[in-house]
């Protein structure tokens, strides 16, 4: 029987697999990612309950936001965040809060609305990094504004996942529980930055002592697996424990050699990550709640375009450049699947179909965003210089 595949022969296949999409992906300029779900949904029925997939699946996610956080020094995320902040808050309040609000309208509980709300919240930071680059926009005007926004909401999306896991817990969630809940999250982060600013101050010199780069992977990687495995022992997510081990590391002086060790096994096993994802979605029973993911879809359009035009605006840039901003915004992609592992059965089939769609949107509309300012704000008009001749 198919289910009765070997473990290690399906973790061969797979990486055969990976291979040959990510192929596929690279000469078609195709995020990666959307194949790789794709790819675990034809696997479901062979691979649900693949353990080497499952556990490479759990460590990659950990090390990716392991590396984030390392982008993320504590002076850097202090000028992050005084400078985006309101735009933040707006994407938090559009993408998140009113999300949520039309999902509990839909008539469902206030957790999986608020679930909802987090798979529909945060822009797919690698679609949109990828596309910027492959559409050569990266020297553009809103190309700041669109990224400094990814980077807020890498921040708002592991803090979205240690909640939604304290809630998934099943027991009544009281104010108290609330309470405690920001307070573990507080208590781990300042835990991250004391070290960071004494034991790991003078880390990258011990680095530098380390010649072999086996013992270099075993030392960053426990660090990373260490600090995800305390947050889920308070009943935090592993990712945001990850991520505040990434923040206590980059204190550090020259992040790139940590970089330069974790990321070759970060990039290998991450699109497991995905595959397995796609494993545990079962679309036979058709797609749940069509109403209301065509009513998210359209509004997931409109509020990220509302945070291009208004938090544009307020980050400076001009009415074009902030609908073009808003217009590239759209596509949902890795944070989105990370929140929507934590659903079960209808849910979690209603997340994957929802982050598919809105990744094909978002690419849509990043690729037409140019000519659409125009057709609305009509061509730029060139500054004429009036050139004086001498007499």
């Amino acid at each position: 029987m198919l289910s009765d595949v070997p473990a290690l022969l399906g973790a061969g296949l797979v990486l055969l697999g990976i291979f040959v999409l990510g192929f596929i992906a690279l000469k078609t300029k195709f995020p990666s990612v959307i194949l790789y779900i794709l790819f675990g949904i034809v696997l479901a029925g062979i691979l649900s309950h693949n353990a080497i997939l499952h556990f490479s699946s759990e460590v990659s996610i950990v090390l990716m936001f392991f590396l984030l956080g390392l982008e993320f020094s504590t002076k850097r995320l202090g000028s992050i965040a005084k400078k985006i902040w309101s735009s933040g808050i707006l994407d938090v309040v559009l993408s998140l809060g009113v999300s949520m609000i039309i999902a509990f309208g839909f008539g469902l509980d206030w957790f999986s609305a608020f679930l909802i709300g987090g798979i529909t919240y945060a822009t797919s930071s690698s679609i949109t990094a990828k596309l910027l680059d492959d559409k050569g926009r990266m020297a553009n005007a809103e190309t700041e504004f669109i990224l400094a926004i990814l980077i807020f909401e890498d921040l708002i999306a592991p803090i979205v996942v240690a909640i939604l896991i304290a809630l998934s817990a099943g027991d009544a969630f009281t104010s108290s529980d609330l309470l405690l809940l920001v307070g573990k999250i507080i208590g781990l982060g300042l835990l991250a930055i004391v070290l960071g600013k004494t034991l790991f101050k003078h880390f990258e010199k011990f680095l530098l002592r380390i010649d072999d780069e086996d013992f270099k992977f075993a030392l960053l990687v426990g660090i990373a697996l260490a600090f995800g495995g305390l947050a889920l022992y308070l009943g935090l997510s592993e990712v945001l424990g990850a991520f505040l081990a990434g923040v206590m590391l980059a204190e550090i002086g020259k992040i790139e050699r940590v970089e330069g060790t974790v990321s070759p096994i970060k990039n290998l096993m991450l699109p497991t990550f995905f595959v397995y994802f796609g494993t545990t979605i079962d679309i036979g029973s058709g797609i749940p709640m069509p109403l209301l993911l065509t009513t998210l879809l359209i509004w997931s359009v409109i509020a990220k375009v509302i945070v291009g035009v208004v938090g544009g605006k307020l980050y400076g840039l001009s009415k074009r450049v902030s609908l073009r901003a808003g217009l590239s915004l759209c596509a949902r992609g890795e944070f989105s699947v990370v929140i929507a592992s934590v659903a079960v059965g209808s849910l979690k089939v209603f997340g994957g179909i929802y982050i598919i769609l809105s990744a094909f949107i978002g690419m849509l509309l990043f690729s037409y965003a140019n000519h659409i300012t125009i057709k609305i704000y009509g061509k730029p008009v060139k500054n004429k210089k009036s050139l004086k001749v001498p007499t």
